[in-house]
């Protein structure tokens, strides 16, 4: 079935709204297209910027990108006694993505950075966001070819070991051979 990949990359964050009385803020991004959604991991704020630097892939048919029109990423911070609370949060428009990489076969937008938006409608601060769009032929045939190949045969470790020691010897054996024969062209 044909389908389309969004990788998005969550490279980092300044400029944000603390909402921590007390500590250091530790934030994380969530990311959520249509029915997927994606969890950064937990980092503190270094530099005055907040840094997460990672790519995350949302799957779908190519019907279902007609129907999905933004991606939302909620900038949340880990409190003492609640589990999260809302920093802000950035809604990315896919239209002109998706219309492109269906086009082409492939599109990518180096990472930009977009405004935060509290609560209030406010702006405060910014988010570094990437994507690439990317037109597949068989977005579900993918998984099976993966699974075929982790049940195929393993060479034993055993097997491992003594290659990794043949070579080891070989390569000691062949460089030692080198540099001699250097050092015997030298002395004459």
């Amino acid at each position: 079935m044909k389908g389309g990949i969004l990788e998005v990359l969550v490279v980092n964050a300044e400029g944000i709204r603390h909402t921590n009385i007390f500590g250091t803020p530790a934030y994380y991004v969530i990311a959520q297209c249509g029915t997927q959604e994606y969890r950064t991991k937990v980092s503190s704020v270094k530099d005055e910027k907040t840094w997460w630097n990672e790519k995350f892939r949302f799957e779908f048919t190519l019907s279902d990108w007609k129907h999905l029109t933004h991606i939302k990423f909620r900038i949340m911070d880990t409190e003492f006694f609640t589990d999260a609370g809302f920093v802000g949060e950035t809604i990315y428009h896919l239209g002109g993505i998706i219309t492109e990489g269906n086009e082409r076969g492939l599109i990518e937008v180096k990472p930009a950075p977009c405004n935060v938006v509290l609560e209030d409608n406010s702006y405060k601060g910014q988010i570094m966001i990437g994507f690439k769009f990317i037109v597949n032929d068989e977005v579900h045939e993918e998984g099976r070819k993966f699974l075929a190949q982790e049940n195929a045969p393993r060479q034993s470790i055993c097997r491992s070991i003594i290659n990794l020691w043949k070579t080891s010897w070989f390569r000691f054996l062949f460089y030692s051979t080198k540099v001699n024969s250097k050092n015997e062209s030298k002395e004459t």
